[in-house]
């Protein structure tokens, strides 16, 4: 298998590759990942004794911050609720992205009379790993999304997840207001699918 570097740093702290790693989920967006990852694995996780590890790790993680963050009603504030729905909404976001490019690349591997496992090949990865890719838990390196984009002819925008983080988003727009000279602005809408 060949080692690539991620392109999407949004979704890799809670890819499947670095979850066992992890000690606790630090906000909302972490825990809405984990739980829908949690979600998202549990067929294969019957099969593929790694998934079911993670899967279990997952529960721990997820058990652990709700007990922390979701115990005591009275101690929830309205912003936690904010930050939740927030959370939520990324996350369904991010599953329909990755639900769409599933069934792009897998409606060009059907035109070009391809299957996944030969995907797997092309790009050197073995079949279990290339599933993951596919379905998100892990995240495609930029050499993988340009050979996908080259050989299925798919846009990049079909392949590459839109979402700038919060962090990022902030400095940028910070950085734009300082520009006197500069029309360069985000909108609202850039904003909107910031992690």
């Amino acid at each position: 298998m060949v080692e690539k570097t991620p392109i999407d740093l949004t979704m890799d702290r809670l890819s499947v590759n670095n979850i066992l790693k992890i000690q606790q989920l630090t906000n909302e967006l972490e825990f809405e990942r984990a739980t829908s990852i949690f979600l998202r694995i549990r067929k294969e996780a019957k099969e593929d004794p790694f998934l079911s590890e993670v899967r279990n790790h997952l529960k721990k993680l997820i058990k652990n911050y709700e007990g922390k963050h979701w115990y005591d009603e009275k101690q929830i504030s309205e912003g936690q609720v904010k930050e939740n729905d927030l959370a939520e909404k990324l996350v369904r976001d991010e599953n329909a992205f990755i639900h769409k490019r599933k069934k792009l690349i897998r409606k060009k591997l059907k035109e070009f009379s391809l299957n996944q496992n030969d995907l797997a090949r092309i790009l050197g990865h073995h079949k279990g790993y290339m599933s993951e890719l596919i379905n998100g838990l892990r995240p495609f390196s930029k050499e993988d999304i340009i050979i996908v984009h080259r050989l299925l002819k798919l846009e990049f925008e079909d392949l590459i997840p839109p979402f700038i983080p919060q962090k990022r988003a902030t400095q940028i727009k910070n950085v734009l207001k300082k520009l006197p000279a500069s029309n360069a602005k985000l909108k609202k809408q850039d904003l909107e699918n910031a992690l």
